[in-house]
């Protein structure tokens, strides 16, 4: 019987289609208003799989237009009534349910300091959508596993697409245009191989860098999520400062590598580990050493790490389900979770 996640998995590239048709005139809006605005900086609003979207986009914004971005906590306006000073910034809140009370007074509050706000979320009209001054409908459509997976999905297109808009780079609106098709053949990529190499391992690591780490935070937490398996998402140079010390035969390591400037030494990364004992699995074919997982290649760095984690969702649904749980609904989880 097929699952709700996997159904979910499966519609991922529809839903992306749907997003750039039928949101075109509010993504452009948005892009628009950050053209206008010129923001010094950005900051973020999210938690869980929509904060790892922020951070995919912080790193694409960074990346696109020199513009630092920094991640906002929360609990500084609803527990700390602190008064930040973004006059001069733009804000990006992320929410699938639109209606986190910490989330969302964040967001306003980033919009009274006098921030362009741009509120990505599932379901419209909600809170965080009245809270800014962009709402965009991410489109992603009804989202019943808990885990989420369109709607991550579905966040950082819509943040690629504003950020194309804005910029007016015609390669990325391309790779962002082109991205349903490239999501549907990264759906279809078998990364079962991986499975025989975590039956006796109770923890592991996933490591990426730029934008691949994003992609890494949130398989980290899937495997939490999904099977109840620990899960540690770092960046491939920062694991090798201590946190190496842990890895053998028995904590196996996950290495997702983008075809960007930094494949080369992540590649290296995974063979050095793999030197040394550990049981590494990459998506790069510049390793020697490590095995090899399938991954798709769309011809745009920021691309070619988003379609990263369509092939993993399938691994993890699968993998929750060989240890005998459902990933639909892990226990101790719920589908809204309303912080203050």
């Amino acid at each position: 019987m097929q699952t709700n996640m996997r159904r979910e998995i499966d519609e991922i590239p529809e839903a992306a289609a749907r997003l750039l048709e039928r949101s075109a005139t509010g993504l452009a809006q948005a892009g628009a208003a950050l053209r206008a605005k010129d923001p010094a900086f950005l900051v973020t609003i999210a938690r869980g799989s929509s904060d790892h979207a922020a951070l995919f986009l912080k790193y694409a914004i960074e990346l696109t237009t020199g513009r630092p971005v920094a991640s906002l906590g929360p609990s500084l306006a609803s527990i700390y009534g602190a008064d930040l000073k973004l006059g001069g910034a733009a804000a990006i809140a992320i929410s699938q349910s639109g209606k986190s009370p910490d989330i969302v007074a964040m967001a306003e509050a980033a919009t009274r300091a006098g921030a362009v706000s741009i509120a990505l979320t599932n379901t419209l009209p909600s809170p965080i959508a009245e809270a800014c001054t962009h709402p965009l409908d991410i489109l992603a459509g009804p989202e019943i596993a808990v885990a989420a997976t369109k709607s991550y999905v579905n966040s950082i297109v819509a943040g690629l697409a504003v950020l194309g808009e804005w910029t007016g780079d015609a390669t990325l609106k391309h790779a962002v245009a082109d991205l349903p098709n490239q999501l549907a053949k990264a759906v279809k990529l078998d990364w079962q191989d991986f499975a025989g190499d975590l039956a006796e391992a109770e923890s592991l690591y996933v490591l990426g860098r730029g934008p691949a780490l994003a992609i890494a935070s949130e398989a980290a937490l899937k495997f939490k999520e999904t099977s109840g398996m620990h899960a540690e998402a770092y960046s491939a140079a920062e694991v090798l400062h201590g946190p190496v010390a842990l890895v053998g035969p028995r904590f196996p390591v996950l290495v997702l590598a983008a075809r960007d400037a930094a494949e080369a030494s992540v590649a290296d990364i995974a063979d050095g580990m793999s030197a040394k004992g550990a049981v590494v699995h990459v998506t790069s074919a510049r390793a020697g050493k490590a095995k090899r997982l399938p991954f798709g290649e769309t011809g745009h760095p920021l691309t070619d790490a988003l379609a990263l984690i369509l092939p993993f969702y399938g691994f993890v649904e699968a993998w929750s389900r060989s240890r005998g749980l459902n990933p639909d609904a892990p226990e101790n989880l719920k589908k809204v979770t309303e912080t203050r």
